[in-house]
């Protein structure tokens, strides 16, 4: 598909004289295909991310005695998520259950 549309570019530019429409018409086309590819990765590396996340629910499931607590943070705000941070870092049980 890349080496199609630059085979167009290519063929296109003298055909058209190089002008300004024809640059205006590559550069909106490029654009639009970038704006694109952005919705995809960014759609992929969600799909990746939701994978990882259910990956580590189960073992921590799977694991005997171990706290479920946190199971489901990547659904909380911003602002809950730095909340619980600045919680469990002061609380010193916490501390030294993850230091063992």
């Amino acid at each position: 598909m890349a080496a199609a549309t630059v085979l167009v570019w290519l063929v296109s530019g003298p055909f058209f004289g190089y002008s300004e429409t024809w640059q205006l018409v590559i550069n909106t086309g490029t654009t639009i295909v970038t704006f694109l590819m952005v919705f995809l990765v960014q759609r992929a590396q969600n799909k990746d991310s939701r994978a990882i996340h259910l990956k580590l629910n189960e073992v921590v499931a799977a694991m005997r005695g171990s706290s479920n607590r946190l199971i489901n943070v990547e659904g909380l705000t911003e602002d809950e998520v730095q909340a619980l941070h600045r919680t469990t870092a002061s609380c010193p049980n916490w501390r030294r259950r993850t230091r063992s």
